[in-house]
């Protein structure tokens, strides 16, 4: 049998795969602070007998566009956004530190500051406890200050600071959740140099046009890998036909 039909089918795979990544991206258009996924592919030559004419496609590791998305304003207090490059530290289900850029946050009913998903923010001494009836704002810093509702500006209180960190790229990778982490599970140190920008969201680093255009392009990737399925298999019909009469 013709090896273009294994070497087609790798392709079509591989392109499968790569759908499934841009309709990802696509469906966190206006996710805040998302990072596009980017598929990386590799090739493989094919052993065997005969000389080495054919190559199989490989899907090599996935990576992640790590380009700011613009400054959205929103005019909300708890609202923040990474000037430039850093994350923040949030806890995950497990107990351990994850990372996004996706900074609106929530008080729970007990004051508990969480992002909209309900993950506890991380401050320097861990969660972050706001007290009821006050109103809340955050510093260029990450310091996180209230004032009881209706007293005079006197009566700021400081309850805590967001954990700011900015560890390499190279050494960040996403999670199933969506959220990230370090190559090495460790947390990150906070980084003094981060600083955000309240009352304003990052928007997702997709592009909505490019997605929809990348995904016409692989799908007709895909129909010329089946026609080269197809094809393989009528060569082949048509050699034992000749092999067949000749006999």
């Amino acid at each position: 049998m013709d090896r273009l039909i294994y070497t087609a089918m790798s392709g079509a795979n591989q392109v499968l795969g790569q759908q499934a990544t841009v309709s990802q991206n696509l469906a966190n258009t206006h996710t805040p602070g998302f990072r596009a996924a980017i598929n990386t592919f590799r090739s493989v030559p094919l052993v065997g007998e005969g000389l080495p004419t054919r190559v199989f496609v490989a899907d090599s590791s996935a990576g992640v566009d790590f380009t700011a998305g613009s400054m959205e304003p929103t005019g909300r207090n708890l609202d923040v956004a990474i000037d430039g490059k850093g994350w923040l530290a949030v806890q995950a289900p497990d107990g351990k530190e994850s990372y996004t850029r996706n900074g609106g946050f929530k008080i729970t009913s007990n004051g508990i500051l969480q992002t909209q998903s309900g993950l506890n923010v991380i401050g320097d001494a861990g969660p972050i406890t706001v007290p009821p009836n006050t109103e809340v704002t955050i510093a260029k810093d990450g310091t996180i200050s209230t004032v009881p509702s209706g007293s005079k500006p006197a009566a700021v209180v400081t309850v805590g600071r967001l954990k700011l960190t900015n560890p390499p790229e190279s050494q960040m990778v996403r999670t199933e959740d969506g959220m990230f982490r370090t190559l090495d599970g460790k947390a990150a140190p906070a980084d003094s140099k981060v600083t955000v920008v309240s009352g304003n969201l990052e928007s997702s680093n997709v592009s909505a046009v490019e997605a929809m255009v990348n995904m016409i392009s692989l799908a007709r990737q895909f129909d010329n890998q089946m026609k080269m399925l197809q094809t393989a298999d009528n060569d082949a019909k048509a050699a034992t036909s000749l092999l067949s009469i000749n006999g």
